[in-house]
């Protein structure tokens, strides 16, 4: 007999932290013990239980084809049968590179990573390296991994400089890293006139997708591409959430903004631990081998992730597969907003791609202090009634939602006529 997610959260507990291996997972935000999950398949998550949740959390994003892709396992496993690790070059790594260059034509040399996390700190090492400099500026609610100088949070005013946002970060660690609120073109050129000479970088989530699916003002991001070129420092575009999720190039592509690094994730694994931080050959040029900056990783260009990444990005080139995510994804924010509207409860739903997010807030937000309107408690119980129903969402009422290629019309069908009996619920 199966143990119950209850019992192995509480087993777990004794010998993991919180009894999880990532924060969110805890559940702390809505309350309730996680579902530990036993397997997937297509749109579908099964926990140990053997219930089966339409699943829109899809790993944090990698997933674009689904759970268990059947050209991603093959790819894997035959990969795995060959070796699950060299700590050499191979094949792979040069195949996936000039796939990502083929979605990516801002993109001219690469290098891969084993995270996310580690692709933005190698980003950011190379923009201090190439330009000189130590300052960078960053914007409050964007997330890029959990590297000392990133996790930082506003001080008393715009463009302050950061103060640590985790205990365990010296604040000499962050002294260098300036915060701005998201969408705010007048805090970046405040910054700038102050320290402009000693700006390496600006780093951004050109659609911010770690506080949920917030849109950039249209003048945004060509403002930070002007600037930046003005004062000679460097645009880097994190794209490891939105990336391949928008199709046909990114954010980048999607804006008409050419950054000089672009920090990628997620789906280029295939769900597989993989990042790569990627652009100018200039730029690259100076991480060693070819230059000063040092960077390594035992596990990065792994070859069962790079086979998974192939297999993913190779499908992703399919007009049908592009169009199923597209056509999919409006069919549910779509339904979404006419439910809310139905029900007469105030939220917004935003998308891009194949992202998407509900925030219980007045506005549609802007920015970070905009998300933090939210009502957390209408969230929790939204949450638990679409879990009871068997529509799995993020368990935090501040990270983004994703769908798959492998989401069928009656799945989104099924999701929406739960949301309509979860919004019910929200009334009572």
């Amino acid at each position: 007999m199966n143990k119950t997610s209850e019992q192995l959260f509480e087993e777990s507990k004794q010998v993991l932290v919180g009894g999880v291996n990532s924060p969110v997972r805890a559940f702390k935000a809505v309350g309730g013990a996680p579902r530990f999950m036993a397997r997937g398949q297509g749109s579908k998550i099964y926990d140990v239980e053997g219930k089966e949740y339409i699943d829109y959390v899809l790993s944090w994003g990698p997933l674009i084809l689904g759970h268990a892709h059947p050209a991603v396992v093959h790819a894997a496993r035959q990969a795995l049968e060959n070796g699950s690790s060299f700590g050499a070059p191979t094949e792979a790594e040069l195949k996936l590179a000039r796939l990502v260059q083929e979605f990516y034509p801002s993109i001219e040399k690469i290098r891969f990573t084993s995270s996310g996390t580690e692709a933005c700190m190698g980003a950011i090492r190379a923009a201090r390296g190439f330009t000189s400099r130590d300052k960078i500026i960053k914007f409050e609610g964007c997330y890029h991994g959990h590297a000392d100088y990133l996790l930082v949070k506003a001080g008393s005013g715009a463009s302050t400089l950061g103060e640590p946002d985790s205990a365990g970060v010296p604040k000499n660690f962050t002294k260098d890293t300036i915060v701005v609120p998201y969408n705010d073109p007048a805090g970046v050129e405040q910054a700038f006139k102050r320290h402009g000479k000693n700006i390496a970088a600006v780093i951004i989530e050109p659609v911010a997708g770690n506080i949920g699916v917030v849109l950039p003002d249209p003048d945004l991001l060509p403002f930070l591409r002007e600037i930046t070129r003005r004062y000679d420092s460097l645009l880097i575009h994190d794209e490891v959430l939105c990336g391949f999720r928008i199709p046909d190039g990114g954010a980048q592509a999607r804006f008409q903004v050419k950054p000089d690094l672009t920090c990628l994730g997620k789906v280029i694994g295939g769900g597989f631990p993989v990042g790569a931080y990627a652009g100018r050959k200039d730029v690259m040029a100076c991480v060693s081998p070819e230059g000063p900056v040092y960077q390594a990783g035992t596990l990065s260009g792994n070859p069962v992730a790079m086979a998974a990444g192939i297999a993913t990005l190779e499908e992703l080139k399919s007009p049908s597969i592009q169009q199923t995510l597209h056509d999919r994804t409006l069919q549910l924010v779509q339904g979404m907003d006419a439910n809310l509207k139905e029900a007469r409860i105030t939220a917004q739903v935003l998308s891009i791609g194949s992202m998407f997010s509900l925030f219980f807030t007045r506005k549609v937000p802007r920015n970070y202090a905009d998300v933090k309107t939210q009502n957390a408690e209408r969230f929790k119980k939204y949450f638990h009634a679409m879990l009871e129903r068997g529509i799995y969402l993020a368990p935090s009422g501040y990270e983004a939602g994703f769908v798959s290629a492998a989401h069928t019309p009656e799945d989104i069908e099924k999701t929406l006529a739960g949301q309509q009996e979860a919004l019910a619920q929200l009334k009572k």
